[in-house]
């Protein structure tokens, strides 16, 4: 199961630069002029979770492999992008195949780093980006909704279905709403709309690009974006590239007392992929053994059999039970074996929604 948030702006605001440092690389190319990056860079990032490294040492397990996050470098959106502005197109076609959408705003000042549109407004950069996502949804659904109409009197069942859900769509776009504001009535509705894999559907998080000085508590800029998030329901976060791509470059042993210095308890970064996780409604179960204790990601409201399925099909196939323990039990009593005597370890089976943190071991027959 692999999830994936693409990273998006306009030219010259971060985003390779925040890219390299999320992959800890250099394989996105970071240059003062726009269009540096065509061909989307994707790289698989650890989620930050402390509680494998306990659940690790209670086990006594000699590996531990964190689950991970996509994320997809995508060049830089411009106005007119929906009519194929500055490889709009191409660039559009790319987000469309991410889960979510991290948005970096600049949110500082810097006269040697051009600006696309000579102004440093991350409001009216976002803007500009969400218009043009509008603009590619409103184009797309003005071609579909009345051909799902017309099959619709025809007596066809889908066809009623998605001219219901996608109308909706359609009339919130004319507004200048994006389409994640729809509603859909039922799971057949919920279904449709998904499939339609419409640009502004997909979740957004704000990532504010500020100066070394604004990291640890942000600036007038990124105050505003934050109104902004908090008005739409979005998620945002501040993070300084700069500081960032230099953390990346460092021993691991020399990080926190860097961080110390600027008044900053962890990385941005590490904020930006929890932000990210949680954007995609993602939780985490672990597995934990002698060999290895290893973290597995699965969509909230997931039940035992498909989380089996993260693991192998055959799991999820001849699932017959999922051993449980929830984490601060198996911490509590320090492992399995004492959460056991303790009456903390229980049966679950096909109906069972896993939470956060579960410790499982899967029972099954094929």
């Amino acid at each position: 199961m692999g999830f994936r948030c693409g990273i998006v702006g306009l030219p010259n605001v971060g985003k390779s630069t925040l890219f390299n440092a999320l992959t800890e690389t250099a394989s996105a190319q970071a240059a003062n002029y726009p269009f540096c990056t065509i061909e989307p860079n994707v790289g698989n990032v650890a989620v930050p979770d402390p509680r494998l490294d306990t659940i690790a040492k209670i086990g006594g397990s000699a590996k531990i492999i964190e689950t991970q996050l996509g994320f997809v470098d995508i060049a830089g959106l411009v106005r007119g992008a929906s009519k194929g502005e500055g490889l709009g197109n191409q660039f559009l076609g790319n987000i469309r195949e991410v889960d979510a959408i991290i948005h970096v705003l600049r949110c500082f000042e810097d006269d040697d780093i051009q600006h696309v549109e000579n102004r440093v407004d991350p409001i009216a950069d976002a803007e500009t980006v969400e218009t043009e996502l509008m603009l590619s949804d409103l184009e797309s659904l003005e071609k579909r909704v009345p051909a799902f109409a017309k099959k619709a009197t025809q007596g066809d069942k889908e066809s009623k279905i998605a001219a219901s859900v996608l109308g909706q769509a359609l009339e919130l776009l004319r507004e200048g709403k994006p389409a994640r504001l729809t509603k859909p009535k039922d799971e057949d509705e919920l279904r449709i709309f998904q499939q339609a894999q419409l640009l502004t559907a997909k979740p957004v998080l704000y990532v504010c690009n500020v100066d070394e000085a604004s990291a640890a508590d942000g600036n007038e800029f990124s105050a505003r974006v934050f109104a902004k998030a908090k008005a739409e329901g979005a998620g945002a976060v501040v993070v300084s590239a700069a500081i960032e791509a230099e953390i990346a470059t460092m021993d691991q042993a020399d990080r926190a007392e860097f961080l110390s210095d600027l008044g900053l308890v962890e990385t941005g970064l590490a904020r930006v992929i929890r932000a990210g996780y949680d954007l995609l409604h993602l939780r985490t179960f672990f597995t934990v053994g002698p060999k290895e204790a290893r973290a597995w990601t699965i969509e909230t409201g997931s039940k035992a059999p498909q989380a089996a399925g993260v693991i192998h099909s055959d799991f999820e196939r001849g699932f017959i039970r999922a051993e449980t323990i929830a984490y601060d039990d198996y911490v509590a009593h320090k492992g399995e074996a004492g959460s056991r005597d303790a009456g903390r370890l229980r049966a679950e089976g096909k109906e069972y929604i896993v939470q956060d943190g579960d410790i499982l071991l899967f029972r099954f027959n094929v």
